[in-house]
């Protein structure tokens, strides 16, 4: 029998439908300043900016840097499209670096070189991605940020919750870092909150200046009135509602629950799935938190999929490189041999469904359908 299994289906309980409620009574104070020290507190971080998605944090947090028009922003070209698009936004460059083959991550070796070799004072940063829940080795992307000077914001929207020797992403020494409520890159989301967090609080100040049109209101403990306002810059409309701070301080409150879950899944796919032919799992690191399931199929990855949509099976793709989508390999005139690594992954790449609602009889009939398609491939 025919099962249908989606790529990602959100995980919801009594706990978000509780905490909705009370913003609907009114009873609550603001659960956005609320989720705000939730988080911040959650991975250890002095200072948390609640928006209303990760690309809006993202770009949030260019702002609070200042960047300029001509400025460079350094990042792999295995990112999902926001990380480019916000520096476009700004009429800076995003710089593309290939990738470490095994993780998929950023290769840490080239974006080394790339600095070395790059000394403009245009070159301000970097937005390092974390794929599927994994990070690169961040000792040495730390090294690498403050040798050469530069501004590091992680994104690590699909890494909520990582650890790194026993520290959790947020807490380090990253000068930001971007966290999505959606790890499903807007797919079947029902929230689409993201945060900023940082120990440095010009950029902390800053972002919630800018998050709602950089407003400022008269309104003190000397009582003086909060209809007076004024505007002291370009902002922009970022901030969480209440109704999505709600959602998500339910959410926060599984983290650590839901990345158990996705384990013991990777776990039941990692048995299964070793060894079978066509089909490779890439290095993981005992602090993978599997926000997605990424296999390689040795060849026509897109037929192997839609074999397994014939089974009811849904998969995705973690990412289509950047120079490979139309805007950037024009705009810049890249060759798609320029990245020759992000490309041969990306022609084998295929991400298995995984959520913390997945059963193990599903999981199990994923892993029958994949090895069962898999030995009759040609």
């Amino acid at each position: 029998m025919t099962k249908e299994i989606p790529f990602y289906k959100p995980s919801v309980g009594k706990e978000e439908i509780d905490q909705i409620d009370q913003v609907l009574e009114l009873e609550a104070g603001s659960k956005v300043e609320e989720f705000e020290v939730e988080i911040a507190n959650f991975v250890g971080a002095d200072y948390a900016i609640a928006t209303c998605n990760g690309t809006a944090a993202m770009h949030l947090a260019l702002s609070a840097m200042d960047l300029k028009r001509g400025d460079k922003i350094v990042m792999s070209v295995n990112s999902f499209p926001n990380v480019p698009e916000v520096v476009r936004h700004f009429d800076a460059e995003p710089i593309f670096i290939d990738i470490d083959p095994n993780t998929m991550n950023i290769d840490l070796n080239k974006f080394d070189e790339y600095l070395a070799k790059n000394k403009s004072k245009k070159l301000r940063g970097a937005i390092i991605s974390f794929i599927a829940g994994q990070t690169p080795d961040l000792d040495k992307l730390y090294e690498i940020s403050q040798k050469h000077k530069i501004i590091l914001i992680e994104d690590a929207t699909n890494a909520l919750g990582v650890t790194f020797n026993d520290d959790t992403i947020g807490s380090l020494k990253a000068d930001m870092t971007i966290f999505s409520m959606n790890p499903s890159n807007g797919r079947s989301s029902i929230s689409n909150g993201g945060v900023i967090v940082t120990n440095n609080e010009e950029y902390a100040t800053r972002a919630k200046l800018l998050r709602t049109h950089a407003i400022t209101t008269t309104f003190d403990d000397y009582g003086n009135l909060d209809y007076i306002y004024d505007v002291v810059d370009i902002g922009y409309k970022y901030d969480m509602s209440e109704l999505e701070a709600a959602f998500c301080l339910a959410q926060l409150q599984k983290t650590n629950k839901f990345i158990k879950r996705r384990k013991e899944i990777a776990a039941i796919y990692l048995k299964r799935l070793e060894g079978i032919k066509h089909i490779t799992i890439p290095t993981h690191s005992p602090e993978h938190i599997f926000t997605q399931f990424i296999v390689k199929v040795s060849k026509n990855r897109d037929a192997f999929a839609r074999a397994l949509k014939e089974e009811g099976i849904s998969t995705g793709l973690n990412f289509i490189p950047l120079h490979l989508l139309s805007y950037y390999k024009q705009k810049y005139n890249l060759k798609i041999t320029t990245y020759l690594n992000a490309l041969n992954s990306y022609q084998q790449i295929l991400s298995l469904p995984m959520y913390p609602s997945l059963t193990d009889d599903e999981v199990n009939y994923v892993c029958d359908k994949v090895i069962g398609i898999a030995s009759k491939w040609v």
